[in-house]
């Protein structure tokens, strides 16, 4: 059983900064994906960052250069750093982790999905 756990969201005015965490703990070796996602109220739920094993990411549009994604595989742990926020910003922030091996030869498996942080910036 993987446990997803976050943390670091809250109220910041505009312009100011957050910086989100999301610990993974359980049977895990490695983990192929770990990204974060938003929802906004009457909104879908979107795709912000994501962070591959290698390295690579990629990001929403709307949060590229103002939005970093990184990864400390050691740690299981995922953040993201948030810089030059908006009130459109605001919206539940998930962590999701996708492909996690229990040994390291095992097969890549699950997608798991954070509680939510509550991310608010006011204008």
């Amino acid at each position: 059983q993987v446990r997803l756990v976050e943390s670091g969201g809250g109220l910041v005015q505009a312009g100011g900064s957050l910086r989100l965490s999301c610990a993974a703990s359980g049977s895990i070796f490695s983990i192929d994906y770990m990204g974060w996602y938003r929802q906004a109220p009457g909104k879908q739920r979107e795709l912000v960052a994501g962070i591959i094993n290698g390295g690579s990411t990629n990001y929403a549009d709307s949060v590229k250069g103002r939005f970093t994604i990184s990864r400390d595989s050691a740690k299981n742990t995922v953040y993201l750093q948030m810089n030059s926020l908006k009130p459109e910003d605001t919206a539940v922030y998930y962590c999701n982790i996708k492909g996690i091996r229990s040994q390291r030869y095992a097969r890549s498996m699950g997608d798991y999905w954070g509680q939510g942080t509550q991310v608010t910036v006011s204008s």
